[in-house]
């Protein structure tokens, strides 16, 4: 076999290659380029013709990514301590299966226990990142099978259940070995959905109540036709070169290179939020390039960068080179074009360079298509630039903007005053950020139970009465005060008094013995009700697939697209989503129906294959 120092097939494989490395990585393909209308359309065919991916071979031209597809992970679970809600599962191989399961853990009389109108069967999934590492957390779903007859899991609690993968192969299911655990407190969906909608009440999901108990790895898998240590070797070698991390204060690169078709990659601590990315910029690394090579180059790539229509594939080439291509990225700060701008913008930041924050604020608060790209990066950049520019993002007028701005804080420090919350009862954290922008409420319904409100001393009209939960009541008591009373069958009624701030009711619903659901539900219903004035918003995360016009508008994308438009595509950063269904919805309460409210964003590259509560209502 030849040495790979110089481009092994035609274009047409690297074509091949370059898809087949889509479809592995879960995602529809490179940033896709966005422009204005170009001006000098001879000058960009002529940067165009310059073959630049023909004079070096690339890493991504001997090998495509592994890893970086989500698991689904499932498993039967037995939800308790249930408002006479729940039911007796009839018999079927779900009921076996969690029988012999409670045994495991020693469960006296079972059947008695499945048998209580406290208890129901429900079906558990969740998703295992790429790059997970042993012990992280992720989110839950849980649902009742078909043939259930419980009529609502709300204020139940799901033991702790395993998660194994499932497959159906020759006519039979097959599981594998227990990969995840799942427990905790069920939210159910219709505490934000209302209550009307009864399917919401029998499915919920479990905020960060999955535990891995195996790590990913990711890496990339060497090309049939290139097999070799040798080039295993130089593309590890050439990993190296580029990123490196430290392990008890040694140095040492992120590629092993296991066999000689696989080269295992470590998560680089400035990409793991964006593990896409990461494989990207580490696909554009060069295996070998002679100096002189480099120059020219980096000549080319510097003209391309400053063309709005190759800007975004030369950003990420001269990320993948490293500081040496900052001078080069600067020059983008000062272009004319916003799209230049923000390429450049985003690639310094990756880079560690503090000067791509400004940039970088301006694309989150003006450019919805680019949105969560840019507060991603700033959460990379670790520089006081980018925390202050985070903390700016609190003021604007979008919800998403101002919560993942706030996640993204969070992510630099939690322990930080200004997005340090605390915690109810050890339930939900509760957040009030100073900001100069108008009141917001949000509500999260993934990763974790939180209620974020941006602004101070918000307060609740007088309600005449306002439920939180099914047992809580809220009601005006006058001279400026709210009585909470909270009533239970079997138990004594309890009834406190508080003022009508918000984070008083919060407080004082909280110890009455509601939860974060019942929290939820009482602003929600505010809301509708007009006893709370600022919006209140659930989830409200930057989403994928947004349209970008071509031509520069001050008008946000999200709002008239037209016909010139082009789609933005690119696999969202784990900072703001993960796999379960929801996720990424921005729904703002005004009447009983949520504005906005979509189904998940599901990539057709991605299209899961049939799911464990298909195979179970097939089979059973």
């Amino acid at each position: 076999m030849k040495p790979a120092t110089s481009r092994p097939r035609p274009r047409f494989d690297a074509w091949l290659s370059w898809l087949a490395a889509t479809l592995l990585a879960g995602c529809t393909s490179p940033l896709l380029l966005t422009s204005s209308d170009t001006k000098d359309v001879k000058g960009l065919a002529e940067l165009e013709s310059v073959p630049d991916e023909d004079s070096v071979l690339l890493i991504k031209d001997v090998s495509v990514p592994w890893g970086l597809n989500h698991i689904a992970l499932e498993g039967v679970g037995l939800v308790t301590a249930l408002d006479k809600t729940g039911s007796d599962p009839p018999p079927s191989s779900q009921r076996t299966a969690l029988i012999s399961d409670m045994q495991t853990y020693d469960v006296k009389n079972p059947n008695m226990v499945l048998g209580s109108a406290e208890t129901s069967l429900v079906l558990v999934r969740g998703y295992l990142p790429p790059g997970v590492q042993k012990g992280d957390r992720y989110d839950i779903e849980v649902r009742i099978p078909s043939k259930s007859e419980t009529t609502s899991l709300r204020g139940g609690w799901l033991m702790r259940a395993r998660l194994r993968e499932m497959a159906v192969l020759d006519n039979s299911l097959h599981t594998g070995h227990v990969e995840g655990l799942a427990e905790g407190h069920v939210l159910v969906d219709s505490v934000f959905r209302g209550d009307d909608d009864k399917v919401g009440e029998v499915r919920g999901r479990v905020l960060g109540g999955g535990v891995a108990l195996t790590a990913r790895p990711i890496g990339l898998a060497i090309q049939s036709e290139q097999h070799s240590i040798r080039t295993s070797s130089q593309v590890g070698a050439a990993i190296n070169a580029r990123f490196h991390t430290y392990d008890r204060g040694t140095k040492r690169g992120v590629a092993t290179p296991k066999r000689d078709n696989f080269v295992e990659l470590e998560v680089h601590p400035q990409y793991k939020h964006n593990l896409v990315r990461y494989v990207r910029i580490i696909q554009s690394i060069p295996i070998s390039e002679s100096p002189t090579d480099r120059v020219r180059r980096l000549d080319r790539l510097e003209r391309k960068l400053l063309e709005p229509a190759t800007s975004a594939t030369a950003a990420l080439h001269l990320e993948a080179l490293g500081k040496e291509s900052v001078r080069i990225l600067r020059k983008g700060l000062t272009a004319s074009d916003p799209e230049v701008r923000f390429y450049a913008a985003e690639s310094l930041a990756y880079l560690g360079e503090a000067s791509a924050a400004d940039a970088l604020a301006d694309t989150a608060r003006n450019q919805p298509a680019f949105r969560w790209h840019a507060i991603a990066a700033l959460s990379a950049l670790d520089h006081v630039s980018a925390y202050d520019a985070l903390a700016q993002l609190f003021d604007v007028p979008s919800a998403e903007t101002r919560y993942a701005a706030f996640r993204a804080m969070c992510a630099h420090n939690p322990s930080d005053p200004v997005v340090r919350g605390k915690s109810f009862a050890g339930q939900f954290t509760y957040h009030t950020v100073d900001t100069d922008g108008l009141p917001l409420v949000h509500l999260s319904r993934s990763r974790l139970s939180e209620i974020v409100v941006f602004g101070q001393d918000i307060e609740l009209r007088p309600p005449a009465f306002l439920y939180a939960g099914k047992k809580i009541l809220l009601k005006d008591a006058g001279g400026g005060r709210v009585k909470v009373s909270r009533f239970a069958p079997g138990q004594e009624d309890r009834q406190q008094f508080c003022s009508l701030k918000l984070d008083d009711v919060v407080r004082t619903v909280v110890e009455i013995g509601g939860g974060y659901d019942d929290v939820a539900q009482a602003l929600l219903e505010a809301k509708r009700k007009g006893y709370l004035e600022p919006r209140v918003v659930v989830d409200a995360l930057p989403r994928v697939n947004r349209a970008k016009p071509r031509s520069e508008s001050s008008q946000p994308a999200e709002e008239s697209p037209g016909d010139d438009a082009q789609k933005v595509a690119s696999p969202m950063p784990d900072l703001f989503r993960n796999r379960l269904p929801g996720d990424g919805e921005d729904a703002e309460w005004n009447g009983g129906e949520p504005a906005n409210w979509q189904e998940p964003d599901v990539d057709p590259a991605e299209e899961e294959p049939e799911g464990f509560w298909e195979k179970w209502k097939k089979w059973f």
